[in-house]
């Protein structure tokens, strides 16, 4: 490996992952700084020292420069690359002529972490060629695509309810914070406890609706809602809110798809409910005159529901991958990594309906290999072995200076322009 570097490590998930990890680091003879940016971060951390920010989001750019200068900072590596501390500390790091780490859920989850150098989304700096990846492919291994390392629901609820509270009622400590979140932390949770206790009874009226339309032989397309507060909607793709796609989808599908075809919505499996989607979709149904043709689900197989189904649309989410891996049509809406000739449809919304451009299966195949080389870790953030594999590979990988290879670091991000040509907010300032 290389000589001793100083690893700056910013906002973690909120797992016991980012205090082992800078722990690996430290063992292998590096120096560690941390900064934290609410109580949550620091109790997570897990022991004493560390750089409490306390100032403002509009600050912190300059904080960090100065940051940087003092330390001697060599790599800075965060969690979500989208907040709005990171977006400003990658930036800064270009500037300094440092390489910033995107930590992220991964995109062949579960057992898989993204560790993406320079931005993910329409920041990537893999690539958009698909021969480049059929190449690529030949150098790579094939993935590990067991589950090996499953972590309940409610692990993962229970970390993160834990972290936002500490945030939210210690919100003195720290009185430059912004979360970020697009809801209450508090409301988030206290709204979301009757659907929770519906889960079972919502999952069997899905699995019921799912039966119905495989049973009917009418021909369907699905539609996987995201999260209203990911990240994904608000910086990577034209739209505001969820309700601005649905709307958008009903209009097109009502024009466009084939007069005996139906939709199927389905729920995001950890919404919380905090919007009732159920009626908007329903309101959207009526208003479009699709009252009899569209479905609203919240729960179900999705994969069952996409083996079957003519097509799928969505934002931009993971489960496009999982789309494409079923061979399912799929058609992006915003910005996407896996959104390139051969994997998805192309063409408008409006042709997608009609004539759906079908997955190449062998370069799913590859795509898979190659992202599973260069931008995915295998392992957890909540799992106890699947945390030791995966702080294992991220520190080799960063200290060798092998994130994003073999080949899937292009200069600059292959994706900026086409993100802008579709509405996407790249040019936002982040801490305006």
């Amino acid at each position: 490996m290389s000589s001793s570097r100083v690893i700056l490590m910013l906002h973690g998930p909120t797992a016991p992952f980012w205090r082992e990890l800078g722990r690996g680091f430290e063992a292998a003879g590096h120096r560690v700084i941390k900064v934290h940016f609410a109580l949550g971060e620091f109790l997570y951390w897990g022991r004493l020292g560390g750089i409490h920010y306390r100032g403002r989001l509009r600050n912190w750019p300059d904080f960090l420069r100065r940051l940087i200068r003092r330390e001697g900072i060599t790599d800075i590596l965060y969690y979500a690359d989208r907040f709005a501390y990171h977006v400003a500390a990658r930036q800064v790091a270009e500037e300094a002529g440092l390489p910033a780490y995107a930590v992220e859920n991964g995109y062949l989850r579960p057992d898989w972490i993204t560790l993406e150098r320079g931005g993910m989304g329409a920041y990537s700096h893999m690539p958009v060629d698909p021969a480049r990846y059929r190449a690529l492919a030949a150098e790579c291994p094939p993935p590990d695509l067991v589950v090996r390392y499953p972590v309940g629901f409610w692990t993962e609820i229970l970390h993160e309810v834990t972290y936002s509270w500490f945030n939210f009622f210690w919100r003195a400590l720290y009185p430059g914070w912004q979360s970020g979140k697009h809801y209450n932390s508090i409301l988030e949770v206290l709204v979301g406890i009757p659907h929770l206790l519906r889960q079972k009874a919502l999952a069997r009226a899905a699995e019921a609706t799912i039966e119905a339309h495989l049973a009917s032989g009418r021909p369907y397309f699905v539609l996987p809602l995201q999260l209203q507060g990911d990240y994904q909607i608000r910086d990577n793709s034209p739209f505001t809110h969820m309700g601005e796609m649905i709307e958008m989808v009903f209009a097109s599908f009502a024009r466009h798809a084939p007069a005996g075809a139906d939709l199927v919505v389905k729920q995001h499996p950890h919404d919380n409910n905090a919007e009732d989607f159920a009626g908007l979709v329903a309101r959207a149904a009526r208003r479009h005159g699709l009252a009899g043709r569209v479905s609203f689900i919240d729960g179900g197989d999705l994969g069952r529901l996409l083996a079957s189904a003519r097509g799928c649309v969505m934002i931009n989410s993971t489960v496009g991958l999982f789309s494409l891996r079923k061979t399912c049509p799929t058609k992006i809406l915003g910005m996407a990594i896996y959104d390139m000739p051969g994997l998805t449809h192309q063409g408008t919304l409006d042709s997608f309906w009609q004539n759906p451009e079908p997955v190449d299966a062998a370069l799913v195949e590859a795509f898979i290999r190659v992202l599973a080389a260069t931008i995915q870790v295998k392992g957890s953030f909540y799992h106890p072995e699947g945390r030791r594999q995966a702080v294992e590979t991220v520190i080799g990988r960063i200290l060798d200076r092998k994130v994003n290879e073999p080949g899937g670091f292009v200069d600059p991000p292959p994706r900026i322009e086409a993100a802008r040509r579709l509405g996407v907010p790249v040019d936002r300032d982040p801490v305006a």
